[in-house]
């Protein structure tokens, strides 16, 4: 595979034996697309082809690993096109983060800087989350009348547990990166000037290890709690989509686009 890849939304590189996918839409804090979607599944179809590849890293260019998904669009549809526009790209994206999480072998998520909503979705899948120590970690859905439709409600509790999980989501709070490691969200912070190196020793050191022994490690622990994690992912995705139909989803993204408090009715 080429060494050096660059799409419209994202850069991929070998370094060494990691296949590095960078998120590369900095002027939008890599805000998740529908384009950057099938870009991220062409990228991971190497893995399934390249052996040489023993892990892969997700970073971000710019001040954000990934600020959550790009909606503005849905600002300019009707409300119906809007749901169903929304519905769309929900179960696109929790295609992608399933694939992801779904990986034989280890992935790891770079966090140099904001990393919100679907963004933490995408990180979560990752098997190790290395912070920068500028980075800040949140949910935010709730903040903008949303609620999430990648994974979060089933998979941050098993990171953090179900307390700090509410907390989290009902506050729309963002972690710093000593915080979330105290909280069990990160494995490790570095300096921001030192993530890329570090996640690249880290990267490294796996790599010296069986790649047999890996795979098979990993799909043993992929394997607690399964069965529930899958349908909660599911009734997630179930009260995602009855929720894209309510006022206050609309309201909460109006009031994003117009920089001002929203006014939620609670329907």
């Amino acid at each position: 595979m080429k060494t050096n890849n660059r799409m419209n939304s994202i850069a991929i590189e070998m370094r060494k034996s990691a296949l590095w996918i960078t998120l590369s839409r900095p002027d939008a804090y890599n805000a998740l697309t529908l384009e950057i979607i099938a870009e991220l599944h062409a990228a991971l179809d190497a893995v399934d082809t390249s052996p040489e590849i023993r892990s892969v890293v997700f970073s971000g260019e710019g001040a954000a690993f990934c600020a959550g998904a790009d909606l503005s669009r849905l600002l300019t549809q009707s409300k119906a096109e809007a749901a169903r526009s929304l519905t769309y790209f929900i179960r696109t994206a929790s295609t992608l983060f399933d694939r992801i999480e779904a990986l034989s072998i280890p992935t790891i998520a770079a966090l140099n800087g904001l990393t919100l909503a679907g963004g933490l979705e995408l990180a979560l899948c990752c098997d190790l989350m290395i912070a920068a120590q500028s980075a800040k970690i949140g949910d935010a859905h709730a903040k903008f009348g949303q609620i999430p439709g990648g994974g979060a409600t089933a998979r941050l509790p098993r990171r953090i547990g179900l307390s700090r999980t509410k907390y989290l989501m009902f506050s729309g709070v963002h972690l710093t990166a000593a915080r979330a490691m105290a909280w069990g969200l990160v494995d490790d912070i570095v300096c921001d000037t030192h993530l890329q190196a570090e996640v690249e020793v880290l990267s490294e050191s796996i790599a010296e290890r069986s790649s047999l022994v890996l795979r098979r490690m990993k799909a043993l622990l992929q394997r607690q709690g399964l069965t529930e994690i899958r349908q909660n992912l599911d009734a997630e995705l179930l009260e995602s989509d009855v929720h894209f139909e309510s006022y206050d989803q609309r309201e909460g993204l109006l009031a994003f686009a117009e920089k001002r408090r929203p006014q939620y009715l609670g329907r």
